[in-house]
């Protein structure tokens, strides 16, 4: 039987231009690849993003699609876009999960492993 499997990458970038360390507000873009790895058209449907800060402070995003978009992607085909989020402190981690549909509906879910939030002079 046919496999339905999306695989994901993100490319987090700090934005300094749009934080302000003085009032703890530290805003990140993501680039998020999604690729079609199985061998089945299969949908996007909705997204769970766990966003835990470096207190540990969690907050959890859900919802349906991605930017407004719900991609169907045929075996091999990929889909890329960039969203934002703001942390109270310079360093943080996201990790999730993409909720999908096959077109011969079958729900799986996608992992969408954990990266690093960092503001890169908060490195040094």
């Amino acid at each position: 039987m046919s496999q339905p499997q999306f695989t994901c990458s993100v490319v987090p970038n700090y934005l300094e231009e749009h934080s302000d360390p003085t009032r703890h507000e530290y805003a990140w873009s993501y680039t998020v690849t999604i690729a079609n790895t199985g061998d089945v058209p299969a949908q996007l449907v909705g997204r769970h993003w766990v966003i835990t800060d470096a207190t540990g402070h969690v907050e959890e995003v859900r919802g349906l699609a991605v930017i407004g978009q719900q991609p169907l992607l045929q075996p091999g085909e990929q889909f890329e876009y960039t969203s934002w989020t703001r942390l109270n402190t310079p360093q943080g981690t996201m990790q999730g999960t993409y909720f999908c549909m096959s077109d011969d509906a079958r729900w799986f879910e996608s992992p969408i492993p954990a990266f690093v939030l960092s503001r890169a002079q908060s490195l040094h």
